[in-house]
């Protein structure tokens, strides 16, 4: 648990990895934590929008910033990160990379659905073990996995998407439980509409009720790391996922979540 900017950079830095860094959630973890003084290193399939998000950064803070242009569906992809970094320092690790392929399952391409698990579920894992083993032998150190509502209960139309975000919270959880004792704090951020491009490129008109800016995901997930080994983002989406999952019979709450994500064709 951390409480000033100073004891925050002691704990987690010098160095923080963020996959998917390129926009949205991950952009804004990456000016949090340069705020807070955490050298990054930012990771994204395209290097144009890193090399843009590093040059803002550099506007207002005194940070260093690597770009490393890596598509993390990859087979090779944890090992080649890991090995480019291994004179880094790391001290945080924040995956929010994902790929989300939207539509009827069994008209989406299986290979598509093959690469959501790849991205979504091999690389964090991966580097999970990679990081985490490198944290553990200092004694501190963060990991942070970006998750979803989705992991709560079934999500038709994005049901591949929504089974590897269930399959982050409970990788995070397990790993807050047993890192914790190594120093090694552990999140799982399970967040709800955020208003990213590619989310504000695919949602309904009139959007969803609870979105949040990515802003607010970032910083609220920051403040919960070391507390907590998860959380949810968003005073409406803490009170509507209690509703879904403890209050409506199951089969209710997987048809509210068809009648949201009906139609999507989100891709992350």
């Amino acid at each position: 648990m951390t409480g000033s900017r100073g004891e925050f950079a002691t704990r987690y830095g010098p160095c923080a990895l963020i996959a998917g860094a390129s926009e949205g959630i991950g952009a804004a973890f990456a000016r949090e934590l340069a705020r807070k003084g955490l050298d990054l290193v930012l990771v994204a399939r395209r290097p144009e929008p890193l090399d843009a998000l590093a040059r803002e950064i550099a506007g207002f803070a005194s940070v260093r910033v690597r770009c490393l242009p890596l598509d993390l569906a990859r087979a090779d992809a944890s090992a080649e990160l890991l090995r480019a970094l291994d004179g880094e320092d790391v001290g945080l690790v924040v995956y929010n990379a994902a790929l989300a392929p939207g539509g009827a399952f069994l008209e989406l391409p299986l290979e598509r659905q093959l690469a959501a698990l790849d991205v979504n579920t091999r690389s964090p894992l991966a580097l999970a073990h990679g990081f985490g083993r490198r944290m553990a032998s200092r004694g501190r150190g963060g990991i942070v996995l970006m998750s979803s509502l989705t992991a709560f209960q079934g999500s038709p139309f994005v049901t591949t998407y929504g089974a590897t975000k269930s399959f982050l919270l409970s990788l995070a959880e397990g790993l807050w439980y047993e890192l914790a004792p190594q120093g090694v704090d552990v999140l799982c951020v399970l967040a709800g509409a955020t208003r990213t491009p590619s989310y504000l490129r695919q949602r309904a008109q009139g959007g969803a009720p609870g979105e949040l800016e990515p802003d607010q995901v970032a910083r609220e997930a920051l403040a919960k790391l070391g507390r907590e080994p998860s959380m949810i983002p968003g005073r409406f989406n803490r009170f509507a996922s209690q509703l879904l999952r403890r209050v409506l019979p199951r089969r209710t709450a997987i048809r509210i979540m068809g009648a949201q994500t009906r139609g999507m064709t989100l891709e992350t």
